[in-house]
């Protein structure tokens, strides 16, 4: 059995079998590591991952300077740190975000309110031209906010036919509302 630097050594020849031996002996390791830090075990895969594409692509190992373990350790800690204070600082950032555009909202106007209110008529009027198939669709859709496969399930309707009633109904749709689109 190859050790850790001699695996290194033909990783670093381009021997992509090396990682993947690589990879078996310390995949569990690292991904234990990432989950215990970063709490999520679709970021702690992700960071996995990550990991060992840097193994891969850098020459960051020096195996005079210690034993691959530790280094796929402590390069792990670094990044799941690093992911955390990210997670931080975009929470933060939508925090301010969402405060900044709560303080710029204002009321709409009359003018505004009577325009949405007149675009909704036109559009549940040229929804009411559509098949009822179609147009159930998509106001389970758009009103009820279901998702396609959400639907398909309430009705007990194939995915792919509610796929097609929706497009279609969408280009139906469209060709209703054209005169005032334009």
């Amino acid at each position: 059995m190859p050790t850790d630097t001699e695996l290194f050594q033909r990783m670093q020849a381009g021997q992509s079998a090396a990682l993947g031996l690589l990879y078996d002996r310390y995949a569990s390791l690292v991904y234990r590591l990432a989950l215990r830090i970063l709490g999520n075990p679709q970021e702690a895969e992700d960071l996995t991952q990550e990991i060992f594409l840097i193994l891969w692509r850098g020459n960051n190992y020096n195996p005079e300077r210690g034993s691959l373990g530790g280094f796929l350790t402590t390069l792990t800690r670094s990044r799941a740190i690093d992911k955390l204070r990210s997670r931080g600082s975009n929470l933060k950032f939508i925090q301010r975000w969402s405060q900044m555009m709560a303080a710029e909202t204002s009321p709409p106007t009359p003018f505004e309110l009577a325009s949405v209110a007149q675009r909704s008529q036109y559009i549940r009027q040229a929804l009411s031209t559509l098949p009822e198939k179609q147009q159930q669709v998509l106001e389970m859709a758009y009103y009820d906010g279901l998702s396609q496969s959400e639907i398909a399930a309430k009705l007990n309707i194939p995915l792919g036919t509610i796929k097609t009633w929706s497009r279609q109904g969408l280009l139906n749709l469209r060709k209703n509302l054209q005169n005032f689109i334009e």
